[in-house]
């Protein structure tokens, strides 16, 4: 490619790495070299079994923080990628490789436009600091979370963060994302008694016990959303129970996930829940896992100065949306600072032969350095 943009180069190098959650494979290492270059502080942050870096600039005023992972999902099968998935190439205007829209092309176009912003602006009216973490496609419990408590236990005042998510749908900056839904899921193990299909006298179905509180469940509506939610949804997603076609099961294991809106709590989900549970008697407790509370960034500068950009750069209006999946955004909201998660095309995301288009990803280096300028000068 004839004078490849930095962005790309960057991002390939990125790629290379084989970063599967909660390996980062060197990926903190290259950009704190990056970062140090800039005169960044660099912190490195290991919890358990996983990597994550905190790099912040400057002393004083505001902290604007950009944010990202650089772990990705497993590839796959490799024999169903064109090219090999943890090797960079190119086709029709795409950089391929796991990794490329999720989201290390958005990490490579967050430290670019960095350097171009303070290369023009040395001296900015505020901080500029880097949230990395390596455990945020899987179990997601030692890598910002824990980042995020030791700051505030610092008593580190977050400002304005962007998560370099995957945001937009068709084009660069179509959608961003304001928010997200609450993600909590219950687990519930009915004991029966198992017995002969033949003498159903003699035993007590675990599945047939459970039918009308699960269809209860299943029918409840929780609320109408609000202007930037849609209604709390309740999926059954598992169910386990039986060993043959002549047995009576005495066990059942049902799982089921809620995303919930800013009109529901946890507590109040789980009180819901378990009263219902109680009514028909099929256990005392519920197994509650909640992977985090839903989060809005109403109108605010960054809202302002992101729509403004994209305005400018892109030429179109953008959809402040809250849909999609939980992200790392969940957990820096807690800091009160104002999350937006802005970032390339999420159309090949988690699927073999993930890629991004390089135009794109050269226009992201353009549209975060644009925000850096509305927001720090």
């Amino acid at each position: 490619m004839h004078d490849k943009p930095s962005v790309l180069t960057l991002t390939e190098q990125l790629i290379a790495r084989p970063s599967v959650s909660p390996e980062d494979a060197g990926c903190q290492q290259l950009l704190d070299e990056r970062l140090a270059q800039l005169g960044f502080v660099n912190e490195s942050m290991f919890f358990i079994d996983t990597h994550n870096l905190w790099s912040v600039r400057g002393s004083e005023g505001p902290l604007f923080v950009f944010a990202g992972h650089t772990d990705v999902v497993p590839p796959g099968p490799a024999e169903k990628w064109t090219t090999p998935p943890f090797e960079p190439s190119y086709r029709d205007g795409y950089l391929y490789g796991r990794g490329a829209a999720d989201m290390k092309g958005s990490l490579a176009a967050m430290v670019i436009a960095t350097e171009q912003f303070l290369a023009k602006h040395p001296n900015p009216k505020g901080r500029i600091a880097f949230l990395i973490t390596s455990d945020e496609e899987d179990k997601f419990v030692n890598g910002t979370i824990k980042v995020v408590e030791a700051l505030m236990q610092r008593g580190e005042k977050l400002d304005w963060c962007i998560v370099g998510e995957p945001s937009s749908s068709e084009t660069l900056g179509d959608v961003i994302k304001i928010g997200r839904r609450g993600s909590i899921t219950g687990r519930i193990n009915i004991h029966g008694k198992q017995g002969h299909v033949a003498y159903p006298q003699r035993a007590d179905n675990a599945i047939h016990k459970a039918l009308p509180a699960l269809n209860e469940l299943a029918q409840v509506k929780w609320d109408q959303g609000n202007a930037h939610f849609p209604p709390t949804s309740l999926q059954i997603t598992r169910v386990q129970a039986g060993h043959a076609n002549n047995v009576v099961p005495g066990e059942l294991f049902v799982e089921f996930n809620l995303r919930y809106s800013t009109e529901q709590t946890a507590a109040g989900i789980k009180e819901k829940v378990q009263h219902l549970c109680h009514r028909h008697r099929l256990v005392d407790e519920v197994d509650w896992m909640l992977s985090g509370e839903p989060f809005l960034t109403e109108a605010g500068p960054l809202l302002d100065a992101t729509r403004e950009a994209i305005r400018e750069l892109c030429g179109i209006e953008t959809d402040a949306s809250t849909t999609g999946g939980t992200s790392d955004g969940r957990f820096i909201a807690k800091t009160g600072a104002q999350v937006l998660e802005l970032g390339p095309c999420n159309r090949t995301i988690h699927q073999v032969n993930e890629c991004v288009s390089t135009d794109e990803l050269v226009k992201l280096v353009a549209l975060y350095e644009r925000i850096l300028e509305k927001m720090l000068l």
